[in-house]
């Protein structure tokens, strides 16, 4: 489990409908809120491992090109399973363990597809009704597909996901194509730093999820970039590049939109 603290925000996606199962609260009705997705970071936003975005360049037909000097790395599409994403009331200790049906939002308990956008600024967004209340963190699981009946139903619906597979990576390394796959199965608890206050203004909310694609295949934040393959099952680099993706993803209110944490 991993567990971070993130500011505002940030950038979008979203390539699939987000089925809400929130709780059954008899309290007030709260506000439309969003939920999106980014996979760069805007200019001048310190990446979550350290300083540097090096070589960061966006390419014609949504590609997102990395240099180090000597590689160029091409990153063409980005898929990420997720599962269990819930937002967390304050003083809630973990959303697992509680028996308390308002003490957490579920905006989606199966597995879902997203399609992580490689470009800067806000992309389409997943809308859902929150109830009123203080909101501390969200927790969601990056989700190995299984074998259980979420699970298979989710691969009826998408018959070309690989099995025990969360993240699915293509692109081009040095001008040669690449697919990279992990079965990176963990589940992440980001706190919102202020709370994530919902009230019944009926002003809409959004929460941006970053992956920051720019750390994925690279030894350091500003190391040499790394060859996608070599981080496949059993390659030498599988473990550097699954702790690049847990520690690469950030969450944050961005009610503006605009992708970027510093402005509220």
């Amino acid at each position: 489990m991993v567990r971070r603290l993130f500011g505002r925000p940030l950038p979008v996606l979203g390539a699939m409908a987000l089925a809400v199962a929130c709780s059954d609260s008899t309290g007030p009705a709260g506000r439309q809120m969003s939920l999106s997705f980014s996979g760069v970071r805007p200019a001048g936003v310190a990446p979550s491992l350290g300083a540097g975005q090096a070589g960061l360049m966006l390419a014609p037909g949504d590609s997102l090109v990395l240099t180090d000097g000597t590689n160029t790395l091409i990153i063409t599409k980005v898929e990420v399973l997720l599962r269990e994403i819930e937002l967390k009331r304050a003083n809630v200790t973990d959303c697992d363990s509680t028996t308390n049906d308002d003490a957490c939002e579920k905006l989606e308990l199966g597995a879902r597809l997203i399609t992580v956008p490689l470009v800067q600024g806000p992309g389409a967004g997943m809308t859902v009704t929150l109830d009123s209340g203080t909101y501390s963190e969200i927790e969601f699981d990056v989700h190995k597909l299984g074998s259980d009946s979420i699970d298979d139903a989710f691969a009826a619906a998408n018959p070309t996901w690989p099995a025990n597979t969360s993240i699915r990576v293509t692109g081009f390394y040095n001008g040669t194509p690449f697919t990279f796959t992990t079965d990176l199965d963990e589940e992440q608890e980001i706190q919102f730093v202020p709370p994530l206050v919902v009230d019944a203004s009926g002003t809409a909310a959004n929460v941006t999820m970053r992956f920051d694609l720019s750390l994925w295949f690279r030894n350091g934040t500003t190391g040499p970039l790394i060859d996608p393959t070599t981080a496949n099952q059993g390659g030498a680099n599988k473990s550097l590049v699954d702790n690049n993706i847990k520690n690469s993803i950030k969450a944050f209110e961005d009610d503006d939109r605009d992708g970027d944490e510093r402005d509220g």
